[in-house]
């Protein structure tokens, strides 16, 4: 049979895309699971958390709440980082270059403004990790919540180089779209992580 010709029955699928976005994509689902993994740690140090304060008679044990003020700004930082992070994702998935390479340089801005932040925000815990049980919670609630940042700043950073330079391949926007949205999920885990450090102690 000569190339490019079927047998009568057969599918041709070579037209067909060979990447997809959304829950078309493999990797919309591997990200998928990640973020229900890592939910789940999150959710089990806050329940230590409140574990542990429901044994102590003070909280916190023989320090101050942190102070507020850098850890609302990171706040607003992060929730300010949600506009330009969806304008990346609907460019990945129209595979607008320009706009893309725009929006991911902004993006990755703001993961810098963020972890900058961060670092004054260790420094305002009014604990050490290693005082007492509710030093070490804290900071475990803050590491972990870092790790997720530094680790998607990387990828933030690889994907705008790789936007830049290339290979410019579809599944590159495909990493882009799933990126953000990896992005969506470090922003609204930190909520519950910033009202549990910041105003649990208050109450």
């Amino acid at each position: 049979m000569k190339p490019g010709m079927h047998e009568p029955g057969e599918l041709d699928v070579s037209a067909l895309p060979t990447f997809g976005f959304g829950h078309r994509s493999l990797m919309w689902w591997g990200t998928f699971g990640l973020m229900l993994i890592e939910g789940m740690i999150f959710a089990l140090t806050i329940a230590a958390y409140f574990y542990l304060r429901s044994h102590s008679a003070t909280w916190p044990m023989n320090a101050a709440p942190p102070e507020l003020l850098w850890g609302t700004l990171n706040t607003a930082v992060l929730l300010a980082s949600m506009l330009p992070n969806q304008l990346a994702k609907k460019a990945a998935e129209k595979m607008d270059l320009k706009k893309v390479r725009l929006w991911m340089v902004v993006c990755l801005l703001f993961s810098l403004a963020f972890l900058g932040i961060r670092v004054l925000e260790f420094t305002s815990l009014n604990t050490r990790w290693d005082s007492q049980a509710y030093g070490s919670v804290v900071w475990m609630l803050m590491a972990l919540h870092t790790t997720h940042l530094v680790t998607d700043a990387y990828d933030s950073a690889v994907l705008t180089v790789l936007m830049f330079t290339g290979p410019l391949e579809g599944k590159r926007f495909v990493d882009v779209s799933e990126n953000a949205m990896y992005w969506y999920f470090v922003v609204l885990s930190w909520l519950p992580i910033y009202a549990v450090i910041y105003w649990a102690p208050r109450y």
